[in-house]
């Protein structure tokens, strides 16, 4: 183990002195620290602008204490490995999809659990509240500090065959899914034929039929060109899983109360601009394809859909007691 963690951190060495080398050397004063940030999406993204509006906002408002770099498109490693670095301070801080991070804090399994919330706004207003102090505990146990949840938009489905208004218009149907046990559960429960494969392989197999649908937030089934090939999208926003703008525990037990207090403060507004900005991404992207001649439906009825996930729910809360009382939380919130 201690062998792969050294090995771990040259690479990480290599990288940031590959990414920052030839960029020139800027003045800070002597006592300041100089953060790293990682970030899998490409530069001209919603989170990627939040991160670097959250580094230049702490080294303004630190008086250059603080400075520091955001390194996007995972040139620092893929998630997994990121989040180990930022465990062990080597990386200040990074946004993360809490998606995979069931397996080290188990109670970020309960967002990628399908239908819990009801909409995007109320997802907002948990993770801002109970719900978010709940995850974040979580999360600071396993030594990451919760600054925000970022908006990673909702998933809905999409498919070349009808729109899907109830959990029977999945029934029979070949649909993609992220490799995950939550959304296998999912598609099997509306009698759906769930087939895990990578995001890459997603537009060929629907124009050749090997999958009938997939599921996706909208700005990525546009930008994939997915809806050339599936033209029904179907608003179910059955996932909504944020993202979390975390940083290092250890980076952050040596700050002072006072530089703690303007991190705090720095995460509440980049958060702010990263769900403004992908809000209008979302727009955008929905423009595009209802322009394409797309049929674009709203799920109504979203109960009918909750109702038939009894299975998962009821095996994920087997497998997992002790998250009982945040899963209520969220599904009986108004």
């Amino acid at each position: 183990m201690a062998t792969i963690i050294k090995r771990r951190l040259s690479q990480l060495a290599l990288a940031v002195a590959l990414c920052v080398g030839g960029t020139g050397v800027t003045s800070t004063p002597a006592s300041a620290e100089t953060w790293r940030g990682w970030n899998i999406h490409v530069a001209e993204y919603p989170v990627s602008h939040a991160m670097d509006f959250f580094m230049s906002r702490v080294a303004e408002k630190t008086e250059g204490r603080i400075t520091g770099k955001v390194f996007h498109s995972g040139v620092l490693g893929d998630q997994p490995d990121a989040i180990e670095q930022t465990r062990l301070g080597v990386i200040n801080f990074g946004v993360f999809s809490l998606g995979p991070m069931g397996q080290a804090v188990p109670e970020t399994n309960v967002v990628s659990l399908p239908f819990i919330f009801k909409g995007i706004d109320q997802m907002h207003r948990l993770m801002d509240g109970e719900a978010g102090e709940a995850i974040g505990k979580g999360l600071e146990a396993k030594g990451l500090v919760a600054l925000g949840f970022y908006d990673a938009g909702a998933r809905s489905f999409y498919n070349s065959k009808r729109p899907i208004n109830a959990p029977s218009d999945v029934s029979g149907m070949k649909v993609r899914v992220m490799s995950n046990d939550l959304f296998v559960g999912m598609i099997e429960a509306m009698g759906g034929n769930a087939t895990p494969m990578a995001f890459g392989e997603v537009y060929q197999s629907l124009k050749t039929g090997v999958v009938d649908g997939a599921e996706n937030n909208s700005p990525s089934y546009e930008s994939t060109n997915h809806y050339e090939v599936a033209k029904y999208f179907s608003l179910s926003e059955h996932l909504i899983i944020p993202e979390c703008l975390c940083m290092s525990k250890k980076t952050w037990d040596g700050l002072s109360p006072e530089d703690q207090a303007i991190i705090r403060e720095v995460g509440k507004e980049s958060t702010a601009m990263q769900r403004a900005e992908w809000a209008e991404r979302e727009k955008a992207s929905m423009e595009k394809v209802k322009s394409s001649g797309t049929v674009v439906n709203t799920v109504e009825d979203k109960a009918a859909f909750q109702a038939a996930m009894a299975s998962v729910y009821d095996k994920f809360l087997a497998d997992n007691p002790e998250l009982t009382d945040l899963v209520n939380l969220i599904r009986n919130a108004d």
